[in-house]
């Protein structure tokens, strides 16, 4: 009878990867967003190897599998990277309690009442790393916080004396949103603009076009627009009108609510 041979294998080799995600140089939330648009094209039970320099990733990572029912099989440090490994539920298993897409107590809502570019930023990253996270996320932007889904270059409607001069007045787009501290008549912001782009963080016009592409709801309170006279035409695309019994009906299905 021939001798078995012997298994050589160490036991702590490492599950071979059916995919990788170079998510280096990529700031926070970019690397699970990322990490959650390659993961939809594995297989259950696929390992998927992801790389990130983000410092923030040490913690996020973890994070993100408990909440969606990945399982974390190592984090390790390669220098100036992180690398982890993860593998995708198998057919038939248990998904974690939190894992469940758009389960009605794991909703979002943000109401945005601000146009201060670092406070609507805020906004958009939670927004894109609950999205990320597999929730359902709705912001509401009342009052100032309409203006930010302005158009930039909005086409020419109707209006009274007072709503021109509202529009006027107001900021027209992300792009033309300050900072709420620092500003310095513009200086501020620019030079902040400018340090985001070195560092690769992403500008809230990009922030915004993720938030859509992710699902995230954005809904404009209709009684601030007639009051501020802005019109649907002016706004950017894809947003949905609506008025506090919208945002109620969502708030009521949450288990996080901001108000920035």
């Amino acid at each position: 009878m021939p001798t078995p041979q012997k298994d050589t294998t160490p036991p702590d080799t490492p599950p071979k990867a059916a995919a990788t995600l170079y998510a280096c140089g990529l700031q926070c939330p970019g690397p699970i967003v990322e990490l959650n648009k390659k993961t939809r094209e594995l297989r259950p039970g696929d390992v998927i190897e992801v790389s990130a320099t983000d410092t923030g990733f040490a913690k996020d990572l973890p994070a993100w599998c408990e909440r969606t029912g990945f399982e974390l099989l190592s984090l390790k440090r390669d220098g100036a990277k992180l690398v982890g490994l993860v593998r995708k539920p198998g057919e038939g298993a248990r998904p974690a309690e939190s894992s469940a897409p758009a389960a009605a107590q794991n909703d979002k809502t943000i109401v945005v009442f601000s146009n201060d570019m670092d406070r609507v930023m805020a906004a958009f990253i939670i927004a894109n790393g609950a999205a990320a996270m597999g929730r359902r996320v709705t912001l509401f932007f009342t009052f100032w916080g309409l203006n930010v889904l302005r158009k930039k270059e909005a086409p020419a409607v109707e209006k009274g004396f007072m709503d021109r001069m509202f529009g006027w007045m107001m900021p027209k787009g992300p792009e033309k949103l300050k900072l709420s501290k620092m500003n310095m008549a513009g200086m501020g912001t620019a030079m902040m603009k400018r340090v985001m782009k070195q560092k690769n963080v992403q500008s809230l016009p990009e922030l915004i076009a993720l938030a859509q592409e992710q699902g995230v709801q954005l809904v404009a309170c209709t009684m601030s627009m007639d009051v501020m006279g802005i019109k649907r035409e002016e706004l950017i695309d894809g947003i949905e009108e609506g008025g506090v019994a919208t945002y109620l009906a969502n708030a009521e299905t949450a288990d996080v609510n901001l108000f920035i």
